[in-house]
């Protein structure tokens, strides 16, 4: 059996413990991704304070801010915002217990020049680097968003190979519907030896609708195939909000033998 998570509904927090005490899942936080949450201090605690001592029996993983994150910017103030945002997040995974924190490769598909791309690549290597060696106890990994081509992930993963708790959260729909162009085929096995977290909903294969999993156009079945090669030995999180949508997804993917 895979190691498979779900996102915590706080205001219902009782059923989500339920469904994860049922199927064996952990959680990962989507409570924190936003600024004028992590700019709330207050809020954040009595956040925190509410998933404090929560036991679940999968692991517990964070969603970092993500909202124009851009530590590639060309402007240096921009970027010392985005680490200062990174580092936030980071923080508060560790109050929560969490292994480790999402965040966002925030890359632009229409400014597809080299220079934007080198440029991306190196100072993502340069601000992933630090950042992990500043939070040796944490796992950072670095998510797919509005990507097209999986090369310029590629080659940051590649260049931050040494580097143990770095790695890519493979959003596996928004390859689907954002990387279109480039198949699923490329994108899995570009992105597959340095998988360490991975993502799945379902899709029409255009926009990135977060359905349960078994709702949209997405071919499972393939997925098996990469699965097993690729993201058995790392936490899975079925990215749906709300327990029923949650338990959709689980039943489909107990019917698929992964459960």
């Amino acid at each position: 059996m895979g190691v498979f998570q779900i996102i915590p509904d706080q205001v219902h927090l009782d059923d989500s413990l339920e469904l994860a005490r049922e199927y064996g899942l952990g959680f990962e936080f989507n409570d924190f991704f936003t600024p004028n949450v992590l700019n709330d201090e207050k809020r954040c605690d009595e956040i925190v304070a509410k998933y404090k001592d929560i036991k679940v029996p999968g692991p517990l993983t964070n969603h970092g801010d993500f909202f124009d994150v851009l530590v590639f910017s060309e402007d240096e103030e921009i970027r010392k915002t985005g680490i200062k945002r990174i580092r936030q997040s980071i923080r508060i995974s560790e109050r929560l217990g969490a292994v480790g924190t999402v965040f966002h490769s925030n890359i632009c598909p229409q400014l597809y020049l080299p220079r934007y791309i080198d440029n991306w690549v190196d100072r993502n290597e340069e601000c992933w680097r630090s950042i992990c060696d500043e939070f040796p106890d944490q796992q950072i990994w670095l998510e797919n968003m509005f990507d097209s081509d999986p090369e310029p992930m590629r080659r940051l993963a590649e260049k931050l190979k040494d580097v143990e708790n770095f790695g890519i959260c493979y959003d596996y729909a928004h390859a689907g519907c954002f990387g279109r162009d480039h198949g699923i085929d490329e994108w899995s096995e570009a992105m597959g030896p340095y998988i360490r977290h991975v993502h799945i909903n379902d899709n029409d294969g255009r926009r990135d609708l977060h359905l349960p999993v078994g709702d949209g156009d997405t071919d499972w079945d393939k997925f098996l195939g990469y699965y097993d090669r690729y993201m058995k030995d790392v936490p899975v999180l079925i990215e749906n909000t709300g327990v029923e949508a949650q338990r959709r997804s689980l039943l489909f993917l107990r019917e698929k033998g992964l459960l």
